[in-house]
């Protein structure tokens, strides 16, 4: 699939609102009524005080994510020369066909074109099985020291890095039989 990364658009912001919703409904993440859902409804906040980005399939929205830096309002770990990125989302209706591997590659591409970026850093619930097949298939690596806990909740997240000067050009691939 031919995907174009860009950042985002007010034009956007619906089509945005609808996939991140969509995209953790679906997998179960969340409820609809969890008070998460309404910090990734607020396309627009993140807009203004983070960078967000689109990744588009034949003129039409079809992932988005929010990529941010060390200090900024939506950074949760990002620590200095390193990108963050959160809230990944892809459409329900094409999940499955590789495009949330490509964002990721996207966003490794971006960061190392960004002279001050030496790595990337996410974090991820535990819970996200397959967001963290993915993230390893690429090279990022759990960083279990920098783990946390949600603020008021038993919800651990795990924190995941990527070192840009060891990228590689081949990335791993699981096997089928999960190991």
């Amino acid at each position: 699939m031919n995907l174009v990364f860009r950042r985002a658009t007010p034009a956007d912001h619906s089509e945005v609102r609808r996939i991140t919703r969509e995209a953790y409904l679906h997998a179960g993440h969340f409820t609809a009524d969890h008070p998460y859902m309404s910090v990734l409804d607020n396309v627009e906040h993140r807009a203004e005080h983070a960078e967000l980005w689109v990744a588009e399939a034949s003129s039409t929205v079809v992932a988005a994510l929010t990529l941010t830096f060390a200090g900024q309002p939506y950074s949760e770990i990002a620590m200095e020369n390193e990108l963050e990125f959160r809230m990944l989302a892809v459409d329900p209706a094409v999940q499955g066909g590789g495009v949330g591997r490509t964002v990721v590659r996207r966003v490794i591409e971006h960061a190392q074109s960004l002279p001050a970026i030496r790595a990337i850093s996410l974090t991820s619930a535990t819970f996200m099985e397959r967001a963290h097949v993915l993230y390893e298939s690429l090279g990022f690596q759990r960083v279990t020291v920098r783990d946390w806990y949600v603020p008021g909740e038993d919800v651990l997240l795990w924190v995941f890095r990527l070192e840009l000067s060891m990228v590689e050009l081949v990335e791993t691939v699981p096997d089928e039989s999960g190991g």
